[in-house]
């Protein structure tokens, strides 16, 4: 015959009450989880992109042209592009969107709305010896590769994600469970 004992259960109570803290931080902890994951993407991807450089416009880079009145103007067109050019518009043009949570799934965007950013993404066609006056130079491909730089970023967050969710989720559980 089997002794009746006695039981504290104040133990599992306090462990439930653990769990139920738990359960209802998920949600942030999972948006929080995604914002880092979209940080280091973003800054992954910002560092990738290449920033464009203005050409040196004396000597033979001024070429003559011919303007949309059709007379001939010497190197007046890269002049007036150029003037105060600045590099880094496609750099600074990617941003972050909202964090969309889909049924168990959380999405994020990463997001770079300058018309020309997917030719730089995945390359761009051109005809070969069609004059640029802009840059003052003629093609000489038929194909500019990509640069890809979201597309390799992206695939260094797939393999990194893994082990910084573990990091964030063992130090919540150690802030839950050693309270």
């Amino acid at each position: 015959m089997a002794k009746g004992g006695s039981f504290d259960f104040r133990e599992i109570k306090k462990l439930q009450k653990q769990i139920e803290r738990l359960e209802q931080e998920r949600d942030v902890f999972n948006r929080e989880c995604i914002q880092e994951l979209a940080s280091r993407l973003l800054r992954k991807v910002k560092q990738r992109t290449p920033v464009g450089k203005a050409p040196k416009l004396d000597g033979s880079k001024t070429v003559k042209v011919k303007g949309s009145d059709g007379k001939s103007k010497n190197g007046a067109i890269k002049q007036k592009y150029w003037a105060g050019y600045q590099g880094g518009t496609l750099r600074r043009g990617w941003t972050v969107g909202d964090i969309q949570k889909i049924g168990d799934n959380y999405q994020i965007e990463i997001i770079n709305p300058t018309e020309y950013a997917s030719y730089v993404e995945y390359g761009h066609r051109q005809t070969p010896g069609r004059y640029i006056p802009a840059l003052g130079v003629s093609a000489k491909k038929a194909w500019v590769p990509g640069k890809f730089m979201l597309t390799i970023s992206e695939k260094e967050i797939n393999d990194l994600a893994p082990k910084l969710i573990e990091k964030k989720l063992e130090a919540k559980l150690r802030e839950v469970f050693d309270a």
